[in-house]
């Protein structure tokens, strides 16, 4: 039986149906995760149409896992439904600001982590979909998102038909700071970053990148800066269409 421990990204799945009596168990059980002051935050778009699910393809590199999963499941920050109950219970609601983005962003995220757990323990795989805040224009204009809603990760969900090796993790003390933040010297970063860099697989992509580190791979192809920069602009601008800038 998969456990938190041993759980692997999926990307091929089974063309077995994910019944709807399983799925709106996960989801209900999902939203008793923790949320900002009991105000749940978010929405999550279901999408199991096959026209639905083309279109949602292209705001995610048109990867193969958003057509072949049986279940696209959008997750979005929401503060315009929890705006329509203060309006129409006469109170002012101030939402339309960015710390109101971050606290419904954390809700989203914890919901959809608690969602990812519980399918997974019930047999489904899932993959995370970074792409969502990429490209988040494509998305919300295919699942006609209003105002204060915005899109901060997708997951595809069914029935695994791939066995993934387990990815390599850091060690806990990489990431585990006992009282107080502690800084990484040159030698601990060796230390810490040793098992990953000495990966046969992580050898083959500075080689197949014709880079001199893993490092290397991650800020010269990967993750570059003139992408990130670019997304970050973009993300901005979505923010303040959908209102959350004030």
């Amino acid at each position: 039986m998969k456990t938190a421990k041993n759980r692997t990204t999926i990307r091929k799945y089974k063309e077995t149906e994910v019944g709807q009596d399983l799925l709106n168990e996960l989801l209900e059980t999902a939203c008793r995760a923790s949320t900002c002051g009991n105000m749940q935050l978010y929405s999550i778009i279901v999408t199991r149409d096959p026209e639905m699910k083309a279109k949602l393809s292209p705001a995610h590199f048109n990867q193969p896992m958003v057509k072949s999963a049986p279940v696209v499941l959008t997750f979005c920050a929401d503060f315009n439904r929890f705006t329509h109950w203060c309006l129409d219970r006469k109170a002012e609601p101030g939402y339309n600001n960015f710390q109101s983005f971050m606290n419904a962003a954390m809700d989203t995220l914890i919901v959809a982590q608690a969602f990812a757990m519980l399918a997974e323990e019930k047999g489904l795989g899932i993959c995370y979909l970074g792409t969502t805040t990429y490209n988040p224009q494509a998305i919300i204009e295919t699942l006609h998102l209003p105002r204060l809603v915005v899109p901060v990760t997708t997951l595809t969900v069914g029935y695994p038909d791939e066995c993934p090796a387990l990815t390599d993790r850091l060690p806990l003390e990489a990431v585990v700071h006992p009282e107080v933040y502690e800084d990484y010297t040159p030698e601990r970063i060796d230390r810490l970053y040793a098992y990953k860099e000495s990966l046969p697989e992580n050898a083959r992509f500075i080689q197949e990148n014709h880079k001199e580190t893993l490092a290397q791979v991650f800020t010269d192809v990967r993750y570059t800066r003139k992408d990130n920069e670019a997304m970050s602009a973009n993300l901005l601008k979505v923010l303040e269409e959908q209102g959350f800038m004030g």
